[in-house]
């Protein structure tokens, strides 16, 4: 009886949602909207009768809809683009999101609503929607145009910032509170979390579905992405985290793979499907009356969403170095809330911290925005005109000088030292992240032991010691290559500060000891806090001395063994990041002959060992030998394109080839001497 009341519900949620939308594309309007709309319309608060009669289970369904609903936007974020994101869009988006908190928790102050309800409103009120964004810029034919661009920018630190909100929520929902060391516990931990699933997945998951993908069938491809995504999105539930939270970084790994559009193709009409779901379950919490009863709030906060984002984006991207015209267009896109912001709501409402009127406010508050953002980006540039002609020409001169000013900051480079330094750094901090990731894991796992470790026959203590000697070794190749990073960084600070001029006939040996003096050091503090952090893990100290001198020994016995093992994931990883991204089925042209619809691009790079090192591209015979061509060079700042027979390669210099799959593969046995 309960499938049938089931089947009921569902046939009738998506036959109003199918209904509504198709008014609203008939109209022009979101589709979104047309979704809550169908919730309102079936929601048990609309007369005579509601038609929904078991609502637990359309909102479970939603949970689902929310899962790949986040998933579907990590699809869409690019890794790759966070290095062309800049400063604007990070001065933007950050100074969006503290201006927002800030005004949403005052106006909840000023209503006389409770700290969690404004605390939660001000979080709602931060965050754009990606969503409408692009389907309002694409509908309008102006994607392409650079304040789009920097829009998309914003977005893309936005969607990182929101899911450190979400977790940061929940921190302040279970605890009440927040202090500054536990918004710094959250969010180190938090890093961890994704520079863990980030790195491992990059790796790992771009293989898995390439190796998926050559059994030309999209049933396996479609399952092993689905799979991919509930598990991430279990793991993050299992850690404390929102389920949204691994839906979204498993759909930005996987975005990094070369079949990213064949997956986004197959799982588009699961996430529609689910999505629709979720928007209507929105609506069915939407109380008519209390919209009625709380229009004021509505109206003030819609208002607040339209002027304070459009202040706060403008303002930041114009400190970026961007002309006004630009900037407030910027802020003119961007002002509305969306997706996001129901997450939010929900979770308030999942962890039972909020009223129930603060849902129907903030979808009311969608609504209105969405409405808007079309007509404010096609008034944008009638505002900028109308600004030029009554600002007193003074001030329009001193903000052309101001952004003139701050694009020339852009052209300073720093010097190879600097470069060298911050790449190191960066590494040692990565593999710190890694060994964190992997101790927390053991701490985890110890406190929770599973059922084979205890049907193994270990004690407690038994159990700590084969975790601790256990996650140890895993974490053998990042220790070795921070040594490594720690080696090369005491050597280049010992040559960079320590000068003949400054230390005379001593600075051979000054330089000796500060460069011996930095790994040694970094190492002791390491390992000091690899033990503070495994203190729950450590054995006895007879046991621990046993167990330590058992790593020294595995550690020198297999030193090249892990380097190498390092080195294979660290280039894994340069390929993924580095490799062009494929190009979509629905873009390539149907008229060019065969050979060039088989054709495919790569990007490689040439090792200091290559013997093509040194050589002109005609003595390499690649052509010939491969059937495939260099088309492309990147050496430092200078992009070669179809470089000509005489061009020398170099060590490190990134090169492009053109061929199928199977040149290719003999390209880069050749390049690299195999």
């Amino acid at each position: 009886m309960h499938g049938v009341v089931f089947l009921q519900d569902l046939a009738v949620v998506m036959m109003v949602a199918a209904l509504v939308a198709i008014i609203c594309h008939r109209f022009k309007q979101p589709v979104v909207l047309g979704y809550i709309v169908a919730g309102v319309i079936v929601g048990p608060y609309t007369p005579p009768f509601p038609l929904i009669h078991d609502e637990q289970t359309i909102n479970t369904l939603a949970e689902l809809g929310v899962i790949l609903l986040m998933f579907g936007l990590g699809l869409e974020f690019s890794l790759r683009k966070l290095k062309q994101v800049g400063a604007p869009a990070i001065i933007a988006a950050l100074l969006e999101i503290v201006l927002m908190v800030w005004v949403g928790y005052e106006i909840g102050r000023l209503f006389g609503w409770g700290t969690m309800d404004s605390i939660f409103l001000g979080a709602i009120l931060s965050i754009s929607s990606t969503t409408i964004i692009i389907k309002a810029l694409g509908e309008l034919g102006k994607t392409r145009e650079h304040f789009a661009q920097l829009i998309f920018g914003i977005l893309i630190i936005e969607d990182i910032l929101g899911i450190a909100m979400i977790a940061l929520l929940s921190g302040i929902a279970m605890t009440g509170t927040l202090s500054i060391g536990d918004v710094g516990l959250t969010i180190g931990k938090l890093t961890i979390f994704l520079v863990a699933v980030l790195v491992v997945g990059l790796i790992a998951v771009p293989r898995l579905l390439g190796y998926v993908a050559k059994f030309k069938s999209n049933e396996m491809l479609l399952i092993t992405s689905l799979g991919l995504c509930f598990g991430v999105s279990l793991l993050a539930a299992k850690l404390g985290y929102s389920v949204a939270l691994g839906a979204f970084i498993i759909g930005a790994v996987i975005a990094e793979a070369r079949e990213i559009h064949r997956i986004e193709n197959l799982t588009a009409p699961v996430r529609d499907m689910f999505s629709a779901i979720f928007f209507v379950a929105i609506g069915l919490l939407i109380d008519p009356k209390m919209l009625v009863e709380y229009w004021l709030p509505i109206l003030v906060i819609t208002i607040a969403v339209i002027v304070g984002k459009v202040f706060a984006c403008s303002l930041g991207a114009f400190a970026g170095g961007n002309d006004t015209r630009t900037s407030l267009r910027v802020g003119m896109g961007l002002a509305q809330i969306g997706e996001f912001s129901f997450i939010i709501a929900s979770l308030g409402l999942t962890l039972k911290v909020t009223s129930g009127f603060l849902y129907p406010i903030a979808v009311a508050v969608s609504v209105l925005t969405t409405l808007t953002t079309p007509y404010l980006i096609k008034s944008s540039d009638a505002l900028v005109n109308r600004f030029d002609r009554a600002a007193p020409r003074p001030l329009v001169n001193l903000l052309e000088l101001y952004t003139r000013w701050v694009g020339k900051l852009g052209t300073h480079r720093p010097s190879m030292v600097k470069v060298l330094t911050r790449r190191w750094i960066l590494q040692i901090s990565l593999n710190t992240a890694l060994i964190t990731a992997v101790f927390i894991t053991a701490v985890f796992l110890g406190q929770n032991p599973p059922e084979f470790l205890r049907n193994m026959g270990f004690d407690a203590d038994g159990i700590r010691a084969f975790l601790w000697l256990a996650a140890t070794i895993f974490s053998l190749p990042m220790f070795i290559a921070t040594f490594r990073k720690l080696q090369a960084l005491g050597m280049l600070v010992a040559d960079a500060k320590v000068t003949v001029a400054a230390a005379g006939e001593r600075t051979k040996a000054i330089r000796s000891i500060v460069s011996q003096t930095v790994p040694v050091v970094g190492s002791i503090g390491l390992g000091i806090y690899v033990l503070l952090l495994s203190s729950a893990l450590l054995p006895p100290m007879k046991v621990f001395v046993v167990l330590l001198f058992l790593v020294v020994l595995i550690g020198g016995l297999l030193w090249r063994s892990f380097i190498k093992v390092y080195s294979k994931a660290q280039i894994a990883l340069h390929e993924t990041l580095s490799q062009p991204p494929a190009v979509h089925e629905d873009h390539a042209p149907k008229h060019l002959p065969p050979l060039l619809r088989e054709a495919d691009l790569e990007t490689i790079v040439i090792n200091s060992d290559s013997p093509a090192v040194g050589k002109r591209i005609s003595e390499i015979h690649l052509r010939a030998e491969t059937g495939a061509s260099i088309v492309g060079i990147e050496r430092g700042d200078e992009s070669i394109i179809n470089p000509g027979p005489g061009e020398e390669l170099h060590a490190d210099d990134q090169v492009l080839l053109l061929g199928n799959r199977t040149q290719l593969e003999a390209a880069k046995a050749l390049l690299a001497g195999s």
